[in-house]
């Protein structure tokens, strides 16, 4: 799948579920789970063990129509091994230069972390395809990203940090180009027991939020 076809369908579905879990079968299992739930996207953070062989085994096994990416992508080194094992996308809580680069080199969608307005311009400016604004939660959440859109109305931003069903809407109707969702949607206590159907309802409650925020554009304060 080439890079705009990628950010297209991110920004489509408007999640990208964020699997930082403590073992490689749980991974496994919470990207089958918010597949069901209708998100055909997965963020496999490098903090989970045998990541890169998570990355592999799911891009193995997965639709072709999924989308593998890797999180938590720190260097270029990091980047590199990512992109062998099959990742179709980066995603950084930091700027790296050398790891946009790479990820321009080869084609593959970046999306570059970054906070304050003069970083986020930076990540940006400098070839993110995204920008992940992290953690967004503990700055002010849908109003921080609100006030980001004032000035910098150009650049699409993910918001990580912060994200719940409870504020997802607000973020939408703020301005973020989608969300990045980890623990509130990728839950480990249901991974723990075996109940995987618990992380596919709240998928599917988090795309219906995202659907009915664009619709109505109206900014919700959660």
């Amino acid at each position: 799948m080439k890079k705009e076809e990628i950010r297209d369908r991110i920004i489509d579905i408007g999640i990208v579920p964020v699997l930082r879990v403590s073992s490689s079968e749980f991974a496994l299992t919470a990207a089958e789970a918010v597949l069901a739930g209708g998100i055909p996207i997965v963020e496999v953070t490098l903090t989970v063990p045998k990541a890169f062989d998570v990355i592999r085994e799911l891009v193995a096994s997965m639709s072709s129509d999924v989308i593998v990416g890797a999180g938590t992508v720190l260097d270029a080194e990091a980047a590199q091994q990512c992109l062998d094992a099959g990742a179709e996308f980066l995603v950084s809580p930091i700027f790296d230069l050398e790891t946009v680069k790479l990820a321009n080199s080869a084609g593959k969608l970046m999306m570059a972390g970054a906070l304050t307005p003069s970083e986020i311009f930076n990540a940006w400016s400098r070839g993110s395809d995204f920008v992940k604004v992290f953690p967004c939660g503990n700055v002010g959440g849908p109003k921080y990203i609100q006030a980001l859109r004032g000035p910098l109305p150009h650049i699409p931003l993910i918001p990580t940090g912060g994200v719940s069903l409870d504020t997802a809407g607000a973020f939408i109707t703020a301005g973020a180009a989608a969300l990045g969702a980890g623990t509130e949607l990728i839950s480990e206590s249901a991974l723990k027991a075996g109940n995987p159907m618990q992380i596919t309802k709240t998928a599917k409650q988090f795309v219906a939020i995202v659907q009915d925020a664009r619709q109505t554009g109206q900014l919700v304060t959660p």
